[in-house]
C-alpha cells in the first residue's frame, strides 16, 4: 500500500536485519519469496529521498496480516503534515488512535513530541509490531491497548494536547465508539485537537452527523494533497481529506 516510501527492503520473520535498499534509492520492493514482511523507509525534508532527507522513519509491514500491519495512504499524508508543522508538535503530548504501523506518531516522536501509540487491545500482534517498529527507530514511545468505546483504566490517565488518527473512519459500525473515545480525550485536556486524514468515502455525511451529535466542530478542512511533495502525491490515489476537530464550546457538555 505504501507508494510514497522511497525504498523497501526485506525483513525476515525471524527479525533478522533487513537487506540494504536498492542503490538507486527510488521506490521499489525487495521482498523475499519466503515472507511478505518488509521494512519500508519513509523520508522527510529536502528531496525526501534516500540520499537527500532530514528525517527517516522505518516501518515493519506485513502484507498478509491484519490491515493494521501496513502503511495506508492516509498515514503517509498525515505524517507529511506533521513533518511540515513540526514546531506545533514539538514538546506536546500526542496520542495516535488506531496507530497500526504508527507512521504519523513516529514522525511526531522524532520531531520532539511525547507520543503514546494505541491500537485495539484485542490485537496483540499489531501492538507487538508497534513495539518492534519503535525499537528499530530507536524511539521509546509508550504503547497501550485501547479499544474505542471501552472505558479501561489507561484511558482515564491520558491528557493529550493533540490526538492523531489516520484512516480511522474505515468501518462505519465503529464510528460511534470512535467518537465517544475522541470526545472523552478532547474533554480531558484544555485546547486539545483531533487531527485526522480520511478517504472521502460514502460515510462522509455520517462523519459530519456524528461531529454534530457529539458536540464537536471542524476547525480546519483541507485537501490532503495540497501540501504533499509532488513525488509523494503522484504515487497516492484517492480523495483524502485532512480535518481538525475540536470541542464545540458553544454547546453544553
Amino acid at each position: 500500500m505504501d507508494g510514497a516510501a522511497a525504498s523497501v527492503s526485506s525483513f525476515s520473520n525471524s527479525m533478522t536485519p533487513p537487506l540494504p535498499p536498492p542503490a538507486s534509492g527510488t521506490s521499489s520492493s525487495a521482498v523475499e519469496q519466503r515472507t511478505k514482511t518488509t521494512v519500508s523507509h519513509h523520508y522527510f525534508g529536502e528531496e525526501s529521498t534516500a540520499n537527500s532527507h532530514s528525517l527517516r522513519v522505518d516501518v515493519i509491514e506485513n502484507m498478509e496480516e491484519d490491515y493494521g500491519m501496513f502503511v495506508w495512504p492516509c498515514s503517509i499524508i498525515l505524517a507529511e503534515y506533521i513533518w511540515q508543522q513540526r514546531s506545533r508538535f514539538s514538546g506536546k503530548n500526542v496520542i495516535e488512535l488506531g496507530a497500526g504501523t504508527s507512521l504519523p506518531g513516529l514522525v511526531a516522536a522524532k520531531v520532539g513530541a511525547e507520543v503514546i501509540l494505541t491500537d485495539d487491545l484485542h490485537k496483540p500482534e499489531v501492538l507487538e509490531n508497534m513495539r518492534r517498529i519503535c525499537s528499530i527507530n530507536d524511539l521509546s514511545c509508550k504503547i497501550i491497548g485501547l479499544t474505542w468505546g471501552e472505558w479501561d483504566a489507561p484511558l482515564f490517565e491520558l491528557r493529550p494536547h493533540i490526538i492523531l488518527g489516520a484512516d480511522v473512519f474505515y468501518d462505519s459500525t465503529d464510528f460511534d465508539n470512535l467518537f465517544a473515545t475522541i470526545t472523552f480525550l478532547l474533554q480531558s485536556s484544555e485546547e486539545c485537537v483531533f487531527i485526522t486524514t480520511y478517504h472521502n468515502r460514502s460515510g462522509h455525511h455520517l462523519i459530519e452527523f456524528l461531529i454534530e451529535k457529539w458536540g464537536l466542530k471542524c476547525s480546519k478542512l483541507m485537501d490532503g494533497f495540497a501540501f504533499m511533495p509532488w513525488h509523494k502525491a503522484s504515487s497516492i490515489q484517492g480523495n483524502i481529506q485532512l480535518v481538525e476537530i475540536v470541542l464545540d464550546d458553544t454547546k453544553p457538555l
